[in-house]
């Protein structure tokens, strides 16, 4: 007797329309675009790396996989937490999908089959106070009481990344806790505490990512809008989604497609880091030839990279740059975000990451790949910049461009700061900038 393989689906949507259906049985994964989603005008595949193929055929296997599973949290402490809160079947991108996967980064919402995403036309939440919103914060750490399950009216989202966080929807000015098809607008960031096998002390990152923000934007480069924020004695970092448009009317909230780099390259989140396999810059310079802004595109995230060698920013990996999906199959850079430095954890000391270390997470290439910020000089990014097909010239400009600015960045940027923010934590930030850009500045390697 021959049994059949059992199989499982969701179905994707897309503000209120269907793009297709993610089938999983027992030996393989598939993704089909629907055939009403490919016809319409404003069609657009859901990844450079799931493009629309000849008679609609299917795609199958790891692409299918790594697309889905880079729209859940990367840590696997967080993964198991939310798989015992929404009793995930396993830890699974499927199974934790179907719990999880009516709120994702960019525009996808994922549904059991024969599910309809209601009042997506709409704005509904439950408006929150101070002590709840305080309250959801400190809940988002702490794993579910033994066999119970979320509450039913808790909210089911899911945000890529390794850190600590949770969203809400802001509307009329007050916070809310949305409700059915209506998206979060706001993402809440939670203090990283102690990092890593070396656990490295990052107990102010709210503050070192929000001053690294203003660094990025200083310096030139489009990045995510972000405000500390206290809810009783809870700190977060309320980070503004550019996934994320009132429409005209002002009567909804429309989802804006976009993807990480990883996704957009077929790569696992295992993999996101260049020495593991993941995006590198030549790789991401590549990708962004067929934006709709690639010179733009290509020279901001050139610009970025030397920058995250500034201010040490180690974490810069492919699942934290991404592209914005535009209709007609376009596409175009989207705002940097999730920019952390390390200089206040750089030392001998306890808690802290020797200086020798300390690596980039996509390495200057020079006649080899250099991960180390002590080891990488300015001859390495000019190599690397040729390597990219950016062009020496122009590699050279954007240098003498960085280092002609530091100062001004970090006048600017310490005028907006004072006590009770940690100015210890921002100093050691702003001399490591500077201690880097001489560095830039010189032609002689010490």
């Amino acid at each position: 007797m021959v049994t059949r393989s059992k199989s499982r689906a969701l179905s994707i949507w897309m503000n209120g329309v269907q793009v297709g259906t993610w089938q999983l049985t027992r030996q393989l994964e598939t993704f089909n675009y629907s055939d009403e989603w490919i016809s319409r005008e404003c069609a657009r595949p859901l990844s450079l790396s799931l493009p629309f193929l000849p008679g609609n055929a299917s795609h199958q296997g790891d692409l299918v996989n790594h697309y889905f599973d880079n729209l859940l949290p990367d840590s696997d402490v967080i993964r198991r937490r939310l798989a015992s809160r929404y009793q995930s079947k396993s830890l699974g991108a499927f199974d934790l999908l179907s719990q999880l996967g009516r709120d994702c980064v960019g525009a996808v919402q994922l549904l059991p089959e024969g599910e309809l995403p209601a009042g997506i036309h709409q704005i509904q939440g439950r408006a929150l106070s101070n002590e709840e919103i305080a309250d959801r914060i400190r809940h988002v750490s702490l794993d579910s009481v033994f066999g119970q399950a979320a509450p039913s009216n808790d909210l089911s989202l899911s945000i890529a990344g390794a850190q600590e966080k949770t969203a809400l929807l802001k509307h009329d000015g007050l916070w809310h806790l949305p409700k059915g098809s209506t998206p979060t607008t706001h993402i809440f960031k939670l203090p990283l505490g102690l990092v890593g096998h070396m656990r490295a002390d990052m107990h102010t990152s709210v503050e070192n990512e929000w001053l690294c923000s203003k660094i990025m934007t200083a310096y030139g480069i489009p990045t995510a809008s972000c405000e500390i924020k206290y809810f009783e004695d809870q700190k977060v970092l309320i980070v503004e989604r550019f996934d994320r448009r009132s429409s005209a009317d002002g009567q909804w909230i429309i989802r804006l497609p976009q993807e990480d780099f990883c996704q957009a390259m077929g790569v696992s989140p295992m993999n996101k880091y260049q020495a593991d396999g993941g995006p590198s810059i030549t790789s991401a310079m590549k990708l962004l030839l067929g934006s709709v802004n690639a010179e733009q595109d290509r020279i901001h995230f050139f610009k970025t990279q030397i920058i995250f060698w500034l201010l040490a920013a180690t974490d810069g990996h492919g699942k934290n740059f991404s592209i914005a999906h535009l209709p007609g199959a376009q596409y175009k850079g989207t705002p940097i975000y999730d920019v952390l430095s390390a200089h206040p954890v750089i030392g001998f000391g306890a808690n802290q990451i020797a200086p020798h270390r300390v690596k980039l997470a996509m390495a200057a290439r020079g006649s080899t790949n250099h991960y180390l910020l002590d080891k990488i000089h300015r001859r390495h990014w000019l190599s690397q910049a040729q390597q990219a097909g950016l062009g020496a010239g122009v590699a050279q400009q954007l240098i003498e461009e960085i280092i002609e600015m530091t100062q001004s960045v970090i006048n600017q940027v310490r005028s907006t700061i004072s006590e009770p923010f940690p100015m210890a934590m921002a100093e050691s930030i702003f001399t490591g900038i500077k201690m880097q850009a001489r560095k830039l500045a010189s032609r002689i390697e010490s």
